[in-house]
């Protein structure tokens, strides 16, 4: 008598899961994703953005543009302090959570605070990824990626021009 696909599925599922297989979890389901019309508390129009943002930073956050790597001011910081959005102010990072990634961008294993940033499908470039935008004015920061270190296992890459370094007071 013939398995039916569904018994022959069920087969499959025991026998990969008494190997230790088991489904990958999604690396990314703790972070807060950006939903279908959302609203920031900050907002501009575009000829105000490019008067508030030097040339690279509006090309970053407002065009989704990425800078070169090795060439941000923060890639090779090592100071102790926060990040901010270089668009709004808000805190976002802290250099205790950041770590060198050797990728030539500021990389972090996690926010400072759940939901200070939001993550959205990114299919650009031939690229399955997850962008990450500032949750207050919607401004580009980088790409978050799952192959960073413990605690988190995860890489939020950002660029330096979408950033502000505020020190810590001594």
């Amino acid at each position: 008598m013939l398995a039916t696909t569904k018994q022959l599925f069920a087969t499959l599922i025991i026998a990969l899961a008494a190997c230790g297989w088991a489904p990958r979890k999604d690396p990314y389901a703790g972070l807060v994703k950006e939903k279908p019309n959302q609203k920031f508390a900050c907002v501009h129009t575009d000829a105000e953005w490019k008067k508030l943002l030097p040339g690279l930073s509006y090309s970053v956050l407002r065009q989704a543009d990425t800078e070169e790597a090795f060439t941000g001011k923060y890639w090779d910081l090592h100071q102790k302090g926060q990040f901010v959005c270089a668009g709004c102010g808000q805190v976002l990072f802290s250099s205790d959570d950041k770590f060198d990634s050797g990728t030539g961008w500021p990389s972090f294993t996690r926010e400072i605070a759940h939901g200070r940033v939001l993550v959205r499908e990114d299919d650009s470039f031939g690229m399955q990824r997850e962008e990450v935008i500032c949750s207050k004015c919607g401004g580009h920061l980088g790409h978050v990626f799952d192959d960073g270190p413990a605690p988190t296992g995860l890489r939020f890459c950002m660029n330096s021009a979408a950033l502000k370094f505020i020190p810590k007071k001594q």
